[in-house]
């Protein structure tokens, strides 16, 4: 039987190996569907965002020892209103159940969640299908430049250009 753990981040060098682990994912991801790109999509002050928001929790995540991936998650213990911020399974690791696993341990560490809230971009059909078919997640808003995210600040999200900058917002309802 497989053994899942979530080893948070504490130190910087675990931190860094989350940063390049994760930017090399969506990298990888944005490529299949565009090409070749010469900026990093996921620039590192994003992901420090991440880290500093209020109630961040991160991890990196291990099967049997090897590393896998990892996650971003916020909480917030009042409304119980959770978001996930970045999940990544390693390139070379995907297809496989890894990231439905990762999930699935994320939805068991937090059970007293009334709702969870993620985003991922248009193009990306593999995270849409992801989230949707495989997670429970209902997509309830489409960012785009008649509907912005009023949480971003930029008019760009990361460094992806404008004309692919269009985001799917996700809610799972929990029981």
């Amino acid at each position: 039987m497989e053994k899942l753990v979530f080893k948070a981040i504490t130190a910087d060098d675990e931190k860094k190996v989350f940063i390049d682990e994760v930017q090399d994912a969506f990298q990888k991801a944005y490529v299949r569907e565009f090409g070749k790109y010469d900026k990093l999509v996921l620039p590192v002050e994003d992901i420090e965002e991440s880290f500093e928001a209020k109630g961040s929790e991160a991890y990196i995540v291990e099967i049997d020892g090897e590393r896998v991936g990892g996650v971003i998650i916020v909480i917030d213990e009042i409304t119980r209103c959770n978001s996930l911020h970045l999940l990544y399974v390693k390139p070379g690791l995907q297809n496989a159940g890894n990231g439905f696993k990762i999930w699935q341990s994320i939805e068991e560490l937090h059970p007293e969640t009334k709702i969870w809230e993620t985003h991922t971009p248009y193009y990306d059909k593999r995270n849409i299908h992801f989230y949707v078919n495989r997670c429970g997640f209902k997509i309830v808003e489409f960012f785009n430049p008649r509907h912005k995210d009023p949480h971003q600040t930029k008019d760009t999200a990361g460094n992806i250009p404008l004309e692919n900058n269009y985001f799917f917002r996700f809610e799972k309802e929990m029981k």
